[in-house]
């Protein structure tokens, strides 16, 4: 065992140093003017990370809450009395569609298999047929990995008059988000995941004039309305409520510390994490869920062999100090899943890659007992054969 857990996940991750340090930083209230300095320095930090060009035309409010809160704030927001269109190819999608139907009566849903790109042709012909005013998706599907294209949907909602919101929970801090280029009114995320924070805030980031829109739309929520968010921040420069003050150094430090890398170099650094990660599953004779070219930089779907429990496997990862994740829904006990964020070195990503190895072997040898006697080269991991992948399917 190692002196602490590697959390090879999409969120939580391990956390800097400097965050440590960050987060026992002095006690401040949140009424006085050393709180509204550090929620502008984390504003101008967040513009600068999604690289905006037309930086006085966009505005970034923080909540203390997870990005789940982030994504309810807009969905109870934005629409008003209109009609909001869904894209569902994932768990996430699926809870902005749940969300959305709470606070919206005109709520749509495109929904197609987890793991399977949208068909942009559909949309289209599902924003032709329909008034929208409004349209919602998850940029990074984390129940399969798959990364959803924004500048497509973002031209559509263009061409319809439609807003266009984004789910960026998982996908801020590792993927190129340009907001102005995709149509992009409203983008949330949190702290937690590729950004390298603790859990706990989230924040959204949008257009400028949309915000100033809000106040025209009925409160559907108290704590979660965007609006009040808002008002506070221009007006006073703070939140409406007690934000979690601890949280918010930490969060700004994380920032600092990204934009001190560079933006783009740190794009690079996640993707080449992941890739050394892949190339090294590849060799295990590992196959992944999905095609590497709709993939997020941040985690990669791996199918189990059918010869090994997936819950045996985390837990014997656990007992070599790594954390993966298990698969959700239609996935579960079909595949595990491997992050590639947070504070891994590249020798942490070796050593899992050597753990890894070893429990599969471990596990195939005990599998083979139990059924029939197995032979393989030595020193040669001879994976049994996967399964099929899984059948795109449309539901609805």
């Amino acid at each position: 065992m190692l002196d602490k857990y590697l959390l090879f996940t999409p969120g939580p991750v391990n956390v800097a140093e400097t965050l440590r340090d960050a987060i026992s930083n002095k006690d401040i209230c949140h009424r006085e003017p050393d709180f509204d300095a550090l929620l502008g320095s984390i504003e101008n930090k967040l513009i600068s990370l999604f690289q905006i060009r037309n930086r006085a035309r966009y505005r970034a409010v923080v909540i203390t809450g997870s990005g789940t809160a982030a994504n309810e704030a807009i969905l109870s927001s934005v629409v008003g009395k209109g009609a909001i269109l869904i894209l569902s190819n994932g768990e996430f999608g699926g809870r902005l569609h749940k969300t959305s139907n709470i606070h919206n009566k005109r709520t749509h849903l495109i929904e197609v298999p987890w793991g399977t790109p949208f068909d942009l042709n559909q949309i289209e012909l599902y924003l032709a047929a329909h008034q929208i005013d409004v349209i919602a998706m998850v940029h990074h599907e984390t129940c399969s990995g798959m990364l959803n294209p924004l500048a497509q949907i973002g031209a559509l909602a263009k061409a319809n008059g439609a807003l266009f919101v984004v789910d960026g929970v998982s996908s801020v801090g590792a993927e190129v988000i340009d907001m102005e280029a995709c149509n992009i009114a409203f983008v949330s995320s949190s702290s937690s995941k590729a950004i390298g924070s603790y859990p706990g805030l989230s924040f959204v980031v949008g257009r400028k004039k949309y915000f100033k829109q809000l106040k025209h739309h009925a409160a559907k929520t108290t704590y979660l309305n965007l609006a009040t968010f808002y008002a506070f921040l221009k007006d006073h420069g703070q939140t409406p409520n007690t934000p979690a003050v601890p949280l918010f150094f930490a969060l700004e430090q994380a920032l600092a510390d990204i934009l001190r890398e560079g933006v783009i170099k740190r794009y690079a650094r996640i993707k080449a994490r992941a890739e050394l990660l892949r190339v090294g599953m590849r060799r295990l004779n590992l196959e992944f869920l999905i095609d590497e070219a709709d993939m997020c930089s941040i985690l990669t779907t791996v199918l189990v062999p059918p010869s090994i429990s997936v819950r045996n496997l985390r837990a014997r990862l656990r007992e070599k100090s790594i954390i993966v994740y298990e698969g959700k829904g239609c996935f579960a006990g079909k595949v595990f899943q491997v992050g590639n964020i947070g504070e891994l070195s590249d020798y942490d990503i070796r050593f899992f890659l050597t753990a890894l190895k070893d429990v599969l072997l471990t596990l195939q040898a005990e599998a083979a007992e139990l059924v029939s006697p197995v032979k393989s080269k030595a020193g040669r991991l001879v994976m049994l054969p996967t399964p099929d992948r899984f059948p795109a399917k449309v539901v609805s």
